[in-house]
């Protein structure tokens, strides 16, 4: 068993695991790009299928209009506590396989799964580089595609907004109580030998 972050696993993981979590207080200070970029590329080198590498983002840091155009696709709920991030990302997915021969393009049935992948190398990355990553399913996806000049073919699949941890009391009374790291189920119940099982 591996303890950290007031968490424990079940089998001895690295810390890293534990000490990832997806807060909602962020300090509103300024990130370097460079240092997005680097989260950026080590999202990019996440496995891939066929080495498609169907990921796409879309970025933005504070103070700039990219960063209220990404913001203003973000559920109400999430613009609250997510407008004090340095930085907003986009993740999109290339839901076809576009071979250089000039064929047609065909579904690529892993997209989800491997934009999935590039998202939690991102998070990992930034728990590295000092900062953490909250990824959000609450967003319009269909604004976003819109706003943000994505061709067709193309899925919105995440937002995450990235920054330096702040005290919770910063949040609105409602979400301060939320703003802790969470557990995770026994492995057992996620984990099968053999077969699927049934709750």
């Amino acid at each position: 068993m591996t303890s950290s972050n007031h968490r424990q696993s079940d089998f001895n993981i690295n810390p890293v695991f534990l000490d990832r979590w997806s807060p909602r207080s962020f300090s509103s200070e300024r990130m370097p790009k460079e240092i997005l970029l680097t989260m950026l590329e080590a999202a990019h080198w996440a496995p891939s299928a066929s080495n498609y590498q169907p990921w796409r983002f879309v970025y933005a840091l504070r103070d700039t209009d990219d960063f209220d155009r990404i913001l203003s696709v973000l559920a109400e709920s999430n613009q609250i506590w997510a407008k004090t991030a340095s930085a907003l990302v986009i993740i999109f997915s290339d839901m076809l396989s576009r071979k250089d021969d000039g064929s047609e393009p065909k579904p690529f049935r892993s997209h989800s799964f491997d934009a999935g992948a590039s998202w939690a190398m991102l998070a990992m990355q930034a728990v590295y580089s000092g900062y953490y990553a909250h990824g959000m399913g609450g967003v319009d996806f269909d604004k976003a595609i819109e706003v943000l000049n994505v061709p067709q073919g193309y899925r919105a699949e995440a937002a995450v907004a990235i920054g330096k941890l702040a005290d919770k009391s910063l949040l609105p009374e409602h979400l301060q109580a939320r703003e802790i790291p969470s557990n995770r189920k026994p492995l057992s119940t996620v984990a099968f030998e053999g077969l699927f099982r049934s709750a």
